[in-house]
Parts: structure tokens; sequence; C-alpha cells
């Protein structure tokens, strides 16, 4: 079965896909610092994460400076939500330098 699932890499790379496991995303090279699952909020124009990857775990945001995204979700808004009523939401958008891949 294929969820929509995202990983993060050590060197700031965003990749996310429908993927049976999160280790799908990778590619030859990567290490990854976690992941997660995401929907589309189309009403507010956000793209949101959520949740953990069974293997890497949380995103280990604090990592990065940059976050390297596919140039086909610009404009949208990246949002973290940890919903562990201990977190905030991560506002991926505003703490991470955002380039997008062509």
């Amino acid at each position: 079965m294929t969820l929509p699932k995202f990983i993060i890499t050590m060197d700031g790379h965003f990749r996310l896909g429908m993927v049976g496991q999160h280790k799908d995303l990778l590619k030859p090279g990567d290490q990854c610092i976690g992941g997660g699952y995401y929907q589309f909020d189309w009403t507010s124009n956000r793209l949101v994460l959520d949740r953990a990857s069974y293997d890497f775990g949380r995103p280990r945001w604090h990592l990065l400076d940059t976050l390297r995204v596919p140039a086909a979700y610009r404009g949208l808004r990246l949002v973290y939500v940890y919903d562990d009523g201990f977190h905030d939401d991560f506002n991926v958008s505003e703490e991470l330098r955002i380039e997008y891949d062509e």
C-alpha cells in the first residue's frame, strides 16, 4: 500500500511521493534525517506535514538552514504539525530558507 510520505536529507533535500516505505524516496548516498506524511490544504495554500517515519523518525529541522524543495511546490507554505500537545507547529517556510529545485 502506498501513502503520501516525505523525507528530508542531511543536505537539505525535501522529497515526497506516494510510496510504500520512506526509504523508497532516498537516492544513493542520501542520509535521511527524518520524515513523515503530507497532505495538501488547498484552502489555505499549505503543504501540511505531520507524524514520523517509522525508520527515520520525526524530521530534525534544527540540522538544516536551507531546504531544497521541488519547484512544483513553489507558493505553498510548508508547515510541520507535531500534534502532540507539547510542541508548537513548525512553520518550515518561515524558519528555514527555501530554495526551489527546477
